[in-house]
């Protein structure tokens, strides 16, 4: 990805099971220039004549000419073909920039009493990183400008999703402890591929359809934790509709915009995505001098936070690297709850190249778990064919479209006068800055879990699904598994956050660890749901149901 405008092409894999006779950057070339081309089939090879004035003309084998019409795409026609979306002028992208933001502020300044909507922006913190190392500023200084500097623009909230992130974390290691132990009755239960990046994720559905599918994660990116957060949880606590919530989320990537634009995430009894609209790092640079203001200049504010026992005072992260920490996070807790061994130091292996590192965890002399990092196109197409070729030795793979992962993001600042190199490790140093937290540990987590818990009447939870990688992942038919009560309070959606599997064990076995807050004073009104203690055994969520892909 580029937002200079410029076309910086990545050649696809070519696939086995592709057509013959199609070229192997025929989907990049498509994106390139979208005109809207009259295709018949037998009517033989059209060719395209750009006048003078810039204007293209259909040329059929007989003579004849037909203007063609410039297309228009939004996010969602978006096929992410191994080519990029850029701001280039003949790509018409909508729905997704800093202006979008800019008119939702605008209106709600002339909007009726009643009639304005609340603006929330959640950070992330690899952009916070980025901007961190652009004004020479620390993590938390940054962090607490940039709540200043969008409240003074309008916005109502500011999140950190590293909190979110917590989710995505404790739901990925549930699942591969499920499918690990599962791997005896499913050939492909393993390995697990990591489903956070949204680039990697367009390139296996379109790239490798069905074949890949069943090995993605069904979890979801913090980036959409937080938009059903936000939309559902927090729009509760406000007393309002999500339609009456704008929620932008701040990314280092572009393919973030198309993640949030897939319609999985979108509410269609409120006409309203679970997050509306993603800024780049670089947008938000663009939007300060816009406005004429240096992030070093300005006062700094506390974040927000959706609960009472998280503190509000300085943002957090997670060990494991810029991209999250998956590998690092599922390979602690795997060793611990497989088998007894824990491990308190990970130890990478690079193998070819730094971007495709490589975790095992022996026990006299036997592999119990082989994990991986591959992160780059070029590796992920070596990490592909080995699985094509039954010949992939790994338990659990951490996949990241850019090289060196998030931290390097497309929507990342670029220094005019700093090698990207060296850009790239002072973004990462001022990334480790932050205090990182253990997802099962946080304080936060669990008192919204039992909030969650104890909100809502009794729930009608059949046949809602929800997924990251697309309709071919109806990860949890029900709320709490095929066939099982739901205990009431639980509401609808809240089993998707952590998985039943955990949602029951949060609820009974831990929920103590959350009756106090960081300074070990009690959480006012939390304690156990009723139905705890009542059933300590909890429904499997069901196996991800692979479908015919139409690509």
């Amino acid at each position: 990805m580029t937002s200079s405008g410029r076309l910086r092409r990545r050649p696809p894999a070519r696939d086995a099971h592709a057509a013959p006779g199609r070229p192997e950057n025929d989907e990049v070339q498509d994106c390139i220039k979208p005109v809207k081309v009259d295709r018949r089939p037998g009517s033989g090879v059209a060719k395209i004549h750009i006048e003078d004035d810039g204007s293209y003309f259909q040329v059929s084998p007989d003579g004849g000419t037909q203007r063609l019409e410039k297309a228009k795409i939004s996010l969602d026609d978006c096929l992410a073909c191994s080519g990029c979306v850029t701001s280039a002028e003949t790509v018409l992208i909508t729905q997704q920039s800093h202006e979008e933001l800019r008119k939702v502020l605008d209106a709600n300044k002339t909007a009726a009493p009643g009639q304005q909507r609340l603006v929330v922006v959640s950070v992330s913190p690899q952009s916070r990183a980025s901007l961190a190392a652009r004004f020479q500023l620390s993590p938390t200084d940054t962090a607490r400008k940039l709540t200043a500097f969008f409240k003074k623009i309008g916005v109502h909230y500011v999140f950190d999703t590293a909190f979110s992130r917590n989710f995505s974390l404790l739901e990925s290691q549930r699942e591969f402890v499920q499918r690990f132990r599962e791997q005896t009755n499913s050939t492909q239960a393993l390995p697990v591929l990591t489903s956070a990046c949204p680039g990697w994720i367009c390139y296996a559905e379109k790239t490798h359809g069905n074949f890949l599918i069943p090995y993605l994660s069904t979890a979801r990116s913090p980036q959409q934790v937080m938009g059903s957060l936000v939309k559902d949880f927090f729009a509760q606590q406000q007393h309002l509709t999500p339609d009456r919530i704008y929620h932008v989320t701040v990314m280092p990537c572009y393919d973030k915009k198309l993640e949030a634009s897939r319609p999985d995430f979108f509410n269609q009894e409120h006409q309203t995505r679970d997050v509306d609209c993603v800024v780049t790092t670089g947008e938000v640079f663009k939007l300060l001098e816009e406005e004429g203001v240096s992030l070093s200049e300005l006062e700094p504010a506390p974040l927000d936070s959706l609960c009472s026992s998280m503190s509000a005072q300085e943002p957090s992260s997670h060990r494991g690297g810029g991209s999250g920490g998956y590998l690092e996070h599922v390979f602690q807790h795997a060793a611990r709850e497989l088998f007894g061994i824990h491990v308190d130091e990970v130890t990478y292996r690079p193998l070819r190249n730094k971007d495709f590192q490589e975790v095992t965890l022996e026990k006299e002399g036997r592999v119990l778990l082989h994990f991986a990092a591959a992160y780059g196109f070029r590796n992920i197409q070596n990490l592909v064919q080995k699985l094509k070729r039954g010949r992939c030795p790994y338990h659990y793979v951490e996949v990241m479209a850019c090289p060196a992962g998030c931290l390097n993001g497309g929507g990342q600042l670029k220094a005019p006068d700093m090698p990207s190199k060296e850009l790239l490790q002072q973004v990462e140093m001022l990334y480790g800055m932050v205090r990182t937290e253990v997802p099962e540990n946080v304080p936060g987590v669990q008192e919204l879990l039992v909030k969650l818990l104890a909100q809502g009447e009794e729930p009608s939870c059949t046949g809602q699904q929800w997924t990251l990688a697309g309709e071919e992942h109806p990860a949890h038919s029900t709320c709490a598994g095929d066939g099982v009560p739901v205990p009431p309070g639980t509401g609808c959606w809240t089993p998707w956050l952590l998985g039943p599997e955990n949602l029951c064990f949060w609820a009974s076995s831990r929920w103590e660890a959350g009756s106090v807050d960081q300074a070990g004073s009690p959480i006012p009104q939390l304690g156990p749901p009723d139905w705890v203690g009542e059933r300590t055994d909890c429904a499997e969520p069901a196996r991800p149901v692979t479908t015919e892909l139409q690509i």
